[in-house]
């Protein structure tokens, strides 16, 4: 679990900073932070998705992914814990809810997030989490700016979906299997892809709804 403790504790320190920063910044410098942010993330996307060699099985995923999440409603669900959390805490913030929501995907899709926790736990190696931790640290700095203080509760999702997969990993060694992880890293730059459309307000897409996606990957990729 070290390695999930320590990234949960990257994204608390680099929100609260970010939040201490973001009250003395202009507009207008948020802003082109924001937009630098998510260039940046559209580029990790598409290079996660473009390394992939089976497309169909990442659009099949994709499609699956799209109409479980929709039906399962899993955005708006998240958004309904940003909520109870806004009032618990009664804040003000417009914005605490986006940032809850847009962090907490972010930061809990991809490769990184599995195969980093089932070698933290099976043989005690965080070193994948702790790559991943500085760079959830930084973006939590450039979002909490902007998107105020919402950001430092997605680690609790952090530490809720990290720290599961670590305990259980023994059980689920398998997903480090080669075709596992290209499948899971191709699908996740897609979502990934999505939250960097979302930062530039190109078009607004309930990535959230797509996270299935990345267990149809795995069975793919294990099955076909």
């Amino acid at each position: 679990m070290t390695g999930t403790l320590v990234n949960t504790g990257a994204v608390v320190a680099g929100s609260l900073l970010g939040v201490m920063i973001g009250k003395r910044l202009p507009d207008r410098v948020k802003t082109i932070v924001m937009q630098a942010l998510g260039l940046s993330v559209i580029l990790i996307g598409l290079q996660m998705a473009l390394s992939g060699t089976r497309p169909l099985l990442v659009i099949g995923s994709l499609l699956l992914g799209a109409v479980t999440g929709e039906l399962m409603d899993i955005e708006g669900r998240i958004a309904a814990i940003g909520e109870w959390l806004k009032r618990r805490l009664r804040t003000e913030s417009s914005t605490f809810v986006q940032g809850f929501v847009t962090a907490s995907v972010l930061y809990c899709t991809g490769a990184m997030v599995i195969v980093g926790s089932i070698r933290d736990g099976t043989v005690g190696d965080p070193s994948i989490l702790y790559i991943k931790s500085l760079l959830d640290g930084v973006a939590s700095i450039a979002f909490a700016s902007s998107l105020g203080v919402g950001v430092a509760f997605s680690a609790l999702s952090v530490f809720a979906i990290q720290g599961a997969i670590t305990l259980l990993a023994s059980k689920l060694d398998f997903l480090q299997g080669p075709g596992v992880i290209e499948a899971v890293t191709a699908t996740g730059g897609l979502l990934i892809l999505g939250i960097g459309i979302n930062i530039l307000e190109i078009k607004q897409i309930r990535v959230g709804n797509l996270v299935p996606a990345l267990v149809f990957a795995i069975l793919a990729a294990l099955f076909v």
